[in-house]
């Protein structure tokens, strides 16, 4: 019996790793946050050149591996422009939409470590001046950052240390409310890796060795594309990407099940695969749905993409509003354990 507990866990580490700022290309802190997080619990966690974290969960056989992946980066944005009149352009990260990112609060991170506030606004904000706000294409071209700092030019930007290519953080606004719903930017990924954590934390209370060999990759270019495309071990047979369930319309997942992906925009996952997740599923009482995902790409077709030759699945606990201000539940967390436990008959 996997308790709730765990569960609970996973919440709070997703929650942690939530508020440290990870947009792709500026992953350092989560990255180690996620090796110390795993090494705690005594697992080998090492960094790869990329900057993801391997963490190896041990287990008996290990020519027929399994590969668990998940990453910790996130959309963002960086300054494309510093303007003649002190505000910023900015060019996304990932998926970041302006639209999506409109009168946020953001962190404009220098690279000497100074950090400036500031919020994502439309270009001539004020809708008693502007009469055509509600008519205007929401862009990176017509919206700007507004630092919250005394800058009138560029020159008074660049004397913060602020420069061209400077990373931009959107705050998460990360809640967990009284009935169980998770609210956050960048559950996606990070409620995922929050689930890793809480299930190597239930191999290590229960003193369990998986039979197959277990590893674990939280990468961290996801969101650009190449996230999984290196750093498998020898012997792994399967890589099962552990990412945010869809939830919306056609689809029949919601936020509280476990989604099972059969196809998305990059193909059919493997149909081997699938079916044993549904067989994991069915043997643990999990609620799932398996579901069509009809614009996704996961760090696991990456890794097929760049030659490694296995078979591939995909899950996640549901989540509404991908790649904006997304909501889970603690439900669909525990489903997704679940799978996990009984994938590796555990």
């Amino acid at each position: 019996m996997l308790e709730r507990s765990y569960t609970d866990l996973a919440l709070r580490q997703a929650m942690a790793l939530l508020a440290i700022d990870s947009p792709t290309g500026f992953t350092e802190k989560a990255a180690q946050w996620v090796q110390d997080a795993f090494a705690a619990l005594g697992y080998d966690a090492r960094r790869t050149v990329k900057g993801g974290v391997l963490i190896d969960l041990g287990g008996k056989n290990a020519d027929d591996a399994l590969l668990l992946e998940a990453h910790t980066d996130t959309l963002g944005g960086m300054i494309a422009e510093i303007k003649g009149n002190g505000r910023l352009r900015l060019t996304n990260l990932g998926g970041m939409r302006a639209e999506n990112g409109e009168t946020e609060n953001v962190r404009v991170c220098a690279r000497d470590g100074r950090i400036y506030e500031g919020t994502l606004q439309l270009i001539n904000a004020s809708v008693h001046v502007n009469g055509a706000y509600g008519d205007t294409k929401r862009s990176w071209d017509s919206t700007e950052v507004l630092l919250d700092e005394d800058v009138k030019s560029a020159e008074d930007v660049r004397a913060l240390g602020l420069e061209v290519g400077d990373i931009v953080c959107f705050d998460p606004r990360t809640r967990l409310t009284p009935s169980g719903y998770l609210k956050s930017r960048f559950l996606d990924d990070k409620l995922s890796v929050g689930i890793l954590l809480a299930f190597a934390q239930y191999l290590k209370d229960t003193g369990t060795v998986p039979e197959r060999r277990t590893y674990v990759h939280v990468t961290v270019y996801e969101e650009v594309g190449h996230g999984g495309a290196a750093s498998v071990p020898a012997g792994v047979t399967e890589a099962i990407s552990v990412d945010m369930g869809c939830v919306g319309e056609g689809l029949t997942c919601t936020e509280r099940q476990v989604s099972l992906c059969a196809k998305d925009s990059g193909g059919p996952y493997s149909y081997e695969v699938l079916g044993k997740l549904i067989a994991a599923a069915k043997r643990e009482g999990a609620d799932y749905a398996v579901d069509v995902y009809p614009h996704y790409g996961s760090d696991v077709e990456a890794t097929l993409s760049a030659g490694h030759d296995l078979r591939h699945g995909l899950i996640g606990a549901g989540v509404y509003a991908s790649h904006g201000y997304e909501r889970s539940h603690a439900d669909g967390v525990h489903n997704t354990l679940l799978v996990l436990k009984g994938y590796l008959g555990v």
